[in-house]
């Protein structure tokens, strides 16, 4: 195991206010047309589950102009602070995504860009989380890498953790709880190269 996976909250924590102003220069919301694949599967008002929300923007802002309520789950209590000032109706919950434990299921859950922060065994039991905070019919969706493998990269030049497995075992992990894949995209271009999931309980 990478001693930079343990670093993951620290890391997130220390440049919440870099983060953010990295994110919000980005004029785009690339992952538009993703978002909306994952609102079709959704009920017209829906309640959704951000595992990693960070502060909020631009996606879970997005979810909400379209109608949905989300739950916003970050480790990092300054992200989760920046969270519920920028989207004061929604909730932010401060929690380890890893022994998250909520008392309600959600219509739709999504681990954009932290669910491949976690080590191999930690992303393994991921998929039992998820199961657990799902209603019928729920839609899943995430990041992941292209294929088996660590990754170490930066973040305001600290070391910044990414692991992925390859397509078959998402798959496995994903059947094994009862989930569906609808759209699988290895290294999608309008995404910058980030593998994209999408799944729905079945």
């Amino acid at each position: 195991m990478s001693i930079e996976s343990e670093d993951i909250i620290d890391l997130y924590e220390r440049h919440a206010d870099a983060w953010v102003q990295s994110r919000l220069a980005e004029s785009t919301l690339y992952e538009k047309q993703w978002l909306d694949r994952f609102c079709a599967l959704l009920p017209k008002v829906a309640s959704i589950l951000d595992c990693g929300c960070g502060v909020g923007e631009p996606i879970a802002r997005y979810l909400t102009q379209c109608g949905h309520a989300v739950t916003g789950v970050d480790s990092s209590p300054a992200m989760a602070r920046m969270f519920q000032a920028r989207l004061p109706s929604q909730r932010a919950v401060v929690a380890d995504m890893r022994t998250l434990c909520l008392p309600e299921t959600f219509r739709g859950v999504l681990a954009w860009d932290s669910l491949f922060h976690l080590n191999h065994a930690d992303q393994r039991k991921m998929f039992q989380m998820f199961r657990a905070h799902a209603a019928p019919g729920t839609a899943l969706m995430f990041t992941s890498g292209p294929s088996h493998g660590e990754i170490v990269g930066q973040l305001e030049g600290d070391p910044l953790y990414h692991a992925s497995f390859a397509a078959a075992e998402y798959r496995q992990l994903l059947a094994e709880q009862g989930f569906a894949v609808v759209f699988h995209s290895p290294e999608d271009y309008s995404c910058f190269g980030r593998t994209i999931w999408l799944a729905q309980l079945q």
